[in-house]
């Protein structure tokens, strides 16, 4: 019985933190070319971020960042998710591993919009 009761605690749990990770801010980055588009993206500080890359070449992509403390491969026309946040203002770089010299991208966390003279 307590086995049951444990099973239905869990499965209970992971439904109610389901409605989080959907509220989540997300921006889509796609990979073309071996180029990431957009090469800059902006998030709001504070706060838990959903980053879905998009591969839309033929070859993988390795991403990395040591500002981030992240890595993840990026298949062939698939897509993938890194969660980063919450971060502090700031400019964090990251790069295609595979192709670091035209693969290269940064996230600016800022609470200020973007404009054109940035």
């Amino acid at each position: 019985m307590k086995v049951i009761l444990r099973s239905c605690t869990i499965a209970l749990l992971t439904l109610s933190t389901m409605p989080a990770m959907a509220a989540l801010p997300e921006v889509v980055i796609e990979i073309r070319d071996h180029l990431f588009i957009p090469q800059t993206v902006r998030i709001p500080p504070n706060k838990k971020v959903r980053l879905v890359f998009i591969n839309h070449d033929p070859t993988p992509e390795e991403i990395d960042s040591f500002d981030l403390n992240r890595e993840k491969v990026i298949f062939a026309n698939s897509k993938g998710t890194i969660f980063v946040g919450p971060l502090p203002e700031g400019t964090y770089k990251f790069f295609g591993e595979l192709h670091p010299n035209s693969a290269v991208g940064s996230v600016i966390v800022t609470d200020k919009e973007a404009t054109d003279a940035n």
